[in-house]
């Protein structure tokens, strides 16, 4: 089994899944349905907590007791964590700025290849996680700053390998259009090959470097957006990623005990062997994929990059109806 869901609290763990499943959705359908809930989420929370993040730390520097025991200073200080927070957030606001047509970025042409930018960014971020434990500790453990045991080896290497490719999986960099209500950021050719090499990758990171969390960012968040994506928002999944992320992200930092140590939280098995084995399935999901975006490529004759290669699939083509010109197209 992957997860120690089956003891003493194992109804409060499953309880925990869905409480978080369904209020990642929630919230998300509030950032994502008005401008205001948006701004709320995005801009205002995350300036109040850089405020407290910075009183934390400057209070723990001059000794202050508060400080020194508050949970996100003894359990959520990892570069990783403040970089994929701040890093998910920038995507969530740079997204506002292209949906909403904010200022001359949001009227750039050149600025629709920031969602491609960020998200690499964010995948990167992850990459250089899992390299950091096989160089730490390759063929053993090392115990983070936030007191977690970690296995190095093998596992992170191919992982992060996949995390690599996943980057160039990503299609049709410029192809980024707005709904027609203007309550989403739309990537038409960011479908279903992407979303489930990047899920697959993205669960054994978490899997391999997060063992204490995987349970709710590994399954949960990444669900989330997917499940969002396939019934009511799609070619929505890479805004419902960063909104979800950033606002799971956001939470964990501040109360980082409910994945912790709660009767809420859950521990994966951490087995090398089971890191090994899903990684090994998340470096061929994405040499598939790759293979797939080439073959799509080489049959439209275009740069999978500069154009969008999904052209005249189902899923490309529903999201193409819900962008905002799609009626003055077809006229």
């Amino acid at each position: 089994m992957l997860f120690d869901v089956y003891g003493d609290n194992a109804l409060y763990q499953w309880l925990g899944w869905v409480i978080v499943f369904v209020a990642l959705i929630l919230f998300n359908e509030v950032a994502r349905r008005s401008k205001a809930g948006g701004i709320a989420c995005f801009l205002v929370i995350p300036g109040i907590l850089t405020v407290y993040f910075i009183s934390i730390y400057a209070s723990a520097a001059m000794g202050a007791e508060w400080a020194l025991n508050n949970p996100t200073y003894l359990y959520m200080n990892s570069w990783f964590h403040y970089a994929k927070l701040y890093a998910a957030t920038a995507g969530c606001i740079g997204f506002l700025i292209l949906k909403y047509h904010w200022g001359r970025l949001g009227k750039a042409e050149w600025f629709k290849c920031f969602p491609f930018v960020i998200v690499a960014i964010n995948i990167l971020i992850a990459v250089v996680s899992d390299f950091e434990s096989a160089v730490r500790a390759f063929g053993t453990t090392w115990v983070s700053s936030e007191g977690v045991t970690l296995h190095g080896g093998w596992h992170n290497v191919f992982n992060g390998i996949a995390g690599i490719l996943n980057i160039f999986v990503m299609t049709g960099w410029f192809g980024i259009y707005v709904s027609k209500k203007k309550q989403d950021m739309l990537w038409p050719d960011m479908t279903w090959v992407f979303i489930i090499s990047y899920d697959i990758w993205n669960f054994c990171y978490t899997y391999n470097c997060l063992p204490t969390h995987s349970w709710y960012c590994g399954l949960a968040l990444l669900l989330a957006p997917t499940v969002a994506n396939a019934l009511w928002n799609k070619g929505g999944w890479i805004q419902d990623r960063a909104y979800t992320l950033s606002l799971w992200c956001m939470f964990c930092q501040v109360f980082p005990m409910f994945a912790d140590s709660s009767v809420f939280a859950v521990q994966s098995v951490n087995n090398p062997d089971v890191n090994l084995a899903i990684s090994v399935l998340a470096l061929g999901a994405n040499i598939a994929a790759l293979g797939y975006v080439a073959y799509r490529a080489k049959k439209l004759g275009v740069n999978p990059y500069t154009h969008e290669v999904f052209v005249g699939t189902r899923d490309y083509e529903a999201a193409m109806a819900r962008r905002e010109d799609a009626e003055q197209l077809a006229a």
